[in-house]
């Protein structure tokens, strides 16, 4: 193979592989880097910004090197600076595609028509611009035009293309309704997220002159996750990039999982097509992974079909085989991963932050959630909302924490907010006031007869109420087992009803009162326990899930964990309707579920477990589950399934009693 003849230090060629290599010395044309999982694309792209520096081929003011997050642009600027050390990356772009987008209509204001210091208005500004075009609109349909018309955007269509476009009449609605937001954006000399990309394809593609002074800004670009471009990020690419293609792009085709928000993998081969000198490089060794993992996901990812096949694979260890755990239902999937978690953590003292739970979607927690907080395993919820932190829940748990202790000013405030009543600011303002003259706390002020005769009636009367509602509850408390005393002030606190007002839909409505039911579920088996107790349960259950996980066992939805690795890795729901999804399954759309699972298997550094249940309550029916059709695709020689090894199942389970038995011992003495 010939290369242009440059002279490459020793300490630069240290420690690529060939294939790494080639897609490092490349620079002559357009290149493409097919880059499996865990084969240190990142740093193949670093080394070749470097390389183009050193080699004087680009100085550092003429690449850029763009990213999907500004969390990739940030570590990959800060690995370039451990790499390129002096002024030598002085210049260097590394950013989004949005970020890059935006640095050009800046540059380029007057010919899109926008004033200088023109605003960027995020989805929020936007929906709140489309809902006053759509008077009347409920939210969820003012939410579909919002979507409809990004969607529009991220395919780089103007107004008149959207409705040039438009078939169905609601496509035909989103384009007249998309025409008069961007007037309004105008009238507010305005842009916004989507538009930063929209508005550089439209102008590099209708202005010569303009794209040609852009090639010049920008010699060489490199663009990460390739495979998740859209159709108008596509546009961009090919916009910016010189005819002769000086550019590399990095993708895995295997790791395309976002067509849901546009991403078209299709873009890959299309590369070739637009530029036929394209060279692939493909990155098949994997630095991640035990072999078994990663024969395991070959096997799975070949039912795919391929332009380009991989292969991965390690020279590391084959590993432990993978596990399959087949569970009764939900509550039992959970609680064998969170026993699995706590003895492997006991038994090989692994750190909490070693071991990730994935899923395919964010309401599958709960029931980990639970299991874990028995445990007393510390968590991190990613992607989603912590069940306990969930609005409906931490009014249920305000509440809670009131009939446990009157002191709880902060407990008082939500509950008596929550439902609303007849309670307002001012109201509580002036409680406090008397509550800090009298020094008691905002419960006890509110008890007080003198106290209540200084508010004005009607709000006297309501807070009266609110308080008797509270002391019977507290009767109620010392009778009732906690888990129905949750369901008796779900009920009677008025929580439920005001969820329904509140929900647009029956389903919206079932999935958050499922919230409050599933909160009372957490305390059954607590029976008699009296106020002092259910706080003391309450503490046991409140979970922090804010900042640095540190660590921690994460939880986190399958799309999620794309780029991240752990050394024991658990996917739960493997039923079919789970995964692959229910609605993938009705429209015959099995390759990007596929890819999700190769996603999940990927992360595993040194094991990893897969489960399903049996059954599953749904709506109050017992549902037979059948197990998902992707563990029939995965090798029977790498898979350890429950009850196919008598003999080492009971050394495990003995194993595990006696690490168990050790954990409880310690925790009674402490």
């Amino acid at each position: 193979m010939a290369y242009r003849t440059l002279v490459i230090p020793a300490f630069f060629m240290h420690g690529l592989n060939p294939p790494q290599r080639e897609a490092v010395l490349h620079a002559d044309g357009p290149l493409l880097v097919l880059a499996g999982a865990g084969s240190g694309k990142t740093r193949v792209i670093v080394e070749k910004i470097a390389h183009l520096i050193q080699s004087r081929r680009f100085p550092a003011k003429r690449i850029a090197a763009i990213t999907f997050t500004n969390k990739a642009a940030k570590e990959m600027r800060e690995r370039v600076a451990r790499r390129i050390k002096g002024d030598a990356a002085e210049g260097l772009t590394i950013c989004t595609f949005h970020a890059l987008g935006l640095r050009l209509v800046q540059i380029e204001h007057a010919k899109l028509g926008l004033k200088r210091g023109f605003s960027v208005f995020d989805s929020d500004d936007s929906l709140a611009q489309l809902k006053d075009l759509m008077p009347g609109a409920k939210p969820d349909a003012v939410q579909a035009m919002q979507g409809l018309i990004s969607r529009a955007k991220n395919a780089g269509l103007s107004p008149e293309q959207a409705a040039e476009a438009a078939i169905a009449p609601r496509e035909r609605e989103a384009a007249a309704l998309y025409a008069k937001y961007q007037q309004r954006l105008a009238t507010f000399n305005a842009v916004d997220f989507d538009d930063l990309i929209r508005l550089p394809v439209s102008l590099l593609e209708s202005d010569a002159e303009c794209r040609l002074a852009w090639r010049e800004r920008i010699g060489y670009l490199l663009v990460d996750e390739c495979q998740d471009t859209n159709d108008a990020q596509y546009r961009f690419l090919k916009g910016l990039a010189s005819d002769r293609g000086d550019f590399t792009c990095v993708g895995d085709d295997d790791q395309s999982i976002y067509a849901w928000r546009g991403a078209n993998p299709e873009n890959l081969s299309q590369l070739g097509k637009d530029y036929p000198a394209l060279r692939i490089v493909k990155l098949e060794q994997n630095y991640r992974c035990s072999n078994r993992v990663l024969r395991a996901a070959n096997a799975l990812i070949a039912h795919n079909p391929h332009e380009h096949p991989k292969k991965l694979w390690s020279d590391q260890a084959d590993g432990e085989r993978i596990r399959i755990l087949e569970c009764r239902d939900d509550d039992h999937e959970a609680e064998r991963i969170a026993s699995e978690i706590q003895f492997i953590n006991a038994s090989r003292q692994a750190p909490w932050q070693e071991f990730c739970i994935l899923f395919r979607g964010n309401h599958q927690s709960r029931p980990l959630e639970k299991a874990l907080q028995l445990l007393r395993i510390p968590y991190h919820l990613s992607g989603g909302t912590a069940f306990l932190d969930r609005g409906e829940v931490k009014d249920a748990l305000a509440w809670l924490r009131l009939i446990a202790n009157p002191e709880d000013d902060a407990a008082f405030l939500r509950a008596v907010q929550s439902p609303k009543r007849e309670i307002g600011v001012t109201t509580l303002a002036k409680l406090g006031e008397l509550a800090q003259h009298a020094h008691l706390p905002l419960a006890r002020a509110a008890e007080s007869m003198s106290l209540l005769k200084q508010l004005q009636p009607r709000a006297a009367n309501a807070l009266s109420g609110f308080v008797d509602l509270v002391r019977s509850l507290r009767d109620d408390a010392k009778r009732l087992p906690p888990s129905e005393l949750v369901r008796t002030l779900n009920e009677r606190s008025g929580l439920i009803a005001a969820l329904r007002a509140q929900c647009k839909t029956e389903q919206l409505f079932q999935l958050r009162r499922g919230n409050l039911d599933e909160l009372a579920d957490w305390f059954d088996g607590a029976r008699g326990a009296g106020p002092g107790e259910l706080a003391a349960s309450l503490a046991l259950l409140s979970h922090a899930d804010k900042g640095d996980p540190g660590n921690q066992v994460r939880l986190m939805s399958l799309h999620a964990a794309k780029g991240l690795e752990f050394r024991y890795v658990f996917i739960i729901g493997m039923e079919d309707g789970s995964l692959p999804h229910e609605a993938s399954l009705e429209e015959g759309r099995l390759d990007e579920e596929r890819r999700l699972l190769y996603v999940g298997i990927t992360r595993a550094k040194e094991q990893l477990w897969l489960s399903y249940a049996r059954e599953a309550q749904r709506w109050g029916t017992k549902l037979r589950l059948t197990p998902s059709r992707f563990l029939d695709e995965l090798p029977s020689a790498e898979l350890q399934r429950d009850g196919a090894d008598p003999v080492a199942d009971a050394a495990r389970k003995h194993e595990r009693a006696s690490v168990n038995f050790a954990a409880i011992k310690a925790l009674l003495e402490d």
